[in-house]
């Protein structure tokens, strides 16, 4: 089985890479010529017009995975499988999640009508029976009822899905951090041994790979740089939350229940989930909207420090590492709660850091010119 497992994973991923590098010039070519771009504004990052619907070639290729993975599983045990209805639910949910990101990239939404779609996603897994009910001893909470669990599943999700969103500020940002994320769960399902999961993962994973080359070495003079989009952003959000929320749950019927599960994926979700938190309590200390967009994320931060994007892209993607290696570590010795702890106090020591040095900086800057 495990054989075979791996064959299907590798074969998903090498198809949804080639999808990958055959969708997205087609997707450029159309973008050059009904002039869909990214307008730059103060706002934003980059100062040229670049195509932003690089995210359109996510969802098909998930599409692609499962079909595939369906059809081989169903092949190696004689037409004897079974799709269960919540799977079916977790499709329609990430095409609500899909389609409205693909509206936005095209027409625009307001930001309630993205917050709703994600709510009714949110709510359709839940009503799957797909949500958090145990918190493995976090701060001392073991089992929690549906009554809590669901509305807070409903929490969790939107907020990741937002999270990804909201990071995608620089090139290859939010694509690397999803990478490491997909990486991070691949290695816990295929341990557990949910290889139809790996292979999903791994079909997102190799058209994410295709589009990190367009993205990040693409030139946009040539035309051939592009961006993801909301379609994109949301897309992988949502399936990052999907897989969270699996494997928080404690199901031992499709599971064995192990406690180190929940602050695994904590761990995969540190850097979006806690720069979107951080920049969310800053507006409202600050008493600014938390819906209005500033550049105050950390790409923002690091760049504002004098860092090129390249040079900020790494400083993040070595930061997520490190909280890898770090919770790892911690989880050998101690619990979840020292380990969320922990990270906090890290990730508010680098951001008062940064503040800090970057002022000093600014200062020294303003002092030499005068």
């Amino acid at each position: 089985m495990e054989y075979y497992s791996v064959i299907q994973i590798v074969l998903t991923f090498g198809i949804s890479f080639i999808l990958g590098f055959i969708c997205i010039p087609l997707i450029l070519a159309y973008c050059k010529k009904k002039q869909l771009y990214d307008i730059p504004n103060a706002r934003k990052i980059h100062k040229t017009l670049i195509p932003r619907l690089g995210g359109i070639c996510f969802m098909p290729s998930m599409l692609v995975s499962f079909i595939l993975a369906v059809a081989i599983l169903g092949f190696q045990y004689k037409g004897n499988i079974i799709v269960r209805p919540w799977s079916i639910i977790f499709f329609v949910s990430l095409l609500i999640i899909y389609v409205t990101g693909f509206v936005d990239d095209f027409i625009g939404l307001s930001p309630k009508v993205k917050f709703i779609a994600q709510i009714v996603a949110a709510i359709l897994l839940t009503g799957a029976g797909l949500y958090i009910n145990d918190f493995y001893g976090f701060f001392g909470i073991h089992d929690i009822p549906a009554w809590v669990g669901i509305p807070l599943t409903v929490f969790v999700i939107v907020f990741i899905c937002n999270a990804i969103n909201l990071i995608d500020g620089i090139d290859g940002l939010a694509a690397s951090l999803t990478e490491i994320a997909l990486g991070g769960f691949f290695v816990i399902y295929y341990k557990i041994g949910l290889f139809v999961y790996c292979i999903l993962i791994a079909g997102l994973m190799g058209v994410l790979l295709a589009y990190l080359y367009f993205n990040m070495f693409g030139s946009a003079e040539k035309g051939k740089k592009i961006f993801m989009g909301d379609s994109g952003s949301l897309t992988l959000g949502f399936v990052l939350a999907f897989l969270a929320i699996k494997l928080c749950m404690d199901n031992p019927r499709v599971m064995p229940t192990d406690p180190l599960r929940m602050p695994y994926a904590l761990t995969l979700l540190v850097v979006p989930t806690f720069d979107v938190a951080r920049v969310i309590i800053h507006r409202l200390r600050t008493h600014r909207p938390i819906f209005k967009a500033d550049k105050n994320h950390i790409h923002h931060k690091l760049m504002r420090y004098g860092l090129t994007m390249r040079q900020s892209l790494a400083v993040i993607v070595i930061l997520a590492l490190c909280f890898i290696v770090l919770n790892l570590f911690i989880l050998r010795w101690t619990n979840f709660t020292i380990m969320f702890i922990t990270d906090v106090i890290i990730y508010t020591l680098f951001n008062i850091t940064l503040d800090k040095i970057t002022i000093n900086k600014l200062k020294r800057n303003a002092e030499a010119r005068a």
